[in-house]
């Protein structure tokens, strides 16, 4: 129909921003909505069941959108030589992918903590991968649990 000869294609990001923050932040939104959920005093009222519906939906999606985000980089951004250099990336991004499901199942803080921890793994590796040195501090807001940054 249009009696093309070549045709290229690009990533999802055509600007080439990749950033793991938007993972790490929504890791840590399934820890705190996880640790309101287990804070929240049982009672039978309408606040209360309108409290919980609203963690729950917010732990959600925050799972999915760290499974998302971590999908879209290791996908567009990690090529074959990154892959050979951090063998291990594979692993990690499985582990997400895993620990964000169970995230949506349970209210388990213990798996919370593993989704983050494997969050951090996986943007040490994108860091490293772009030359930028890291290190890890507290977050500035519930649940303040560790994150890794960059150093810019």
């Amino acid at each position: 129909m249009f009696k093309l000869k070549e045709v290229k294609a690009h990533c999802d990001v055509p600007c080439g921003i990749y950033d793991p923050n938007r993972a790490q932040i929504a890791a840590l939104s399934v820890v705190r909505m996880v640790d309101l959920m287990l804070a929240a005093e049982s009672k039978h009222d309408a606040s209360y069941h309108n409290d919980m519906a609203r963690y729950v939906a917010v732990k959600e999606s925050e799972a999915i959108l760290c499974k998302e985000e971590i999908r879209i980089i290791w996908g567009d951004f990690i090529k074959p030589p990154q892959i050979a250099e951090n063998p291990e990336i594979h692993t990690i991004v499985h582990n997400i992918m895993m620990l964000g499901g169970a995230a949506k199942q349970h209210v388990s803080r213990e798996k919370a903590m593993e989704l983050l921890a494997e969050v951090n793994k996986f943007s040490e590796i994108f860091w490293k991968i772009k030359g930028v040195k890291t290190k890890v501090a507290k977050a500035p807001y519930a649940p303040n649990e560790d994150v890794v940054y960059p150093v810019l």
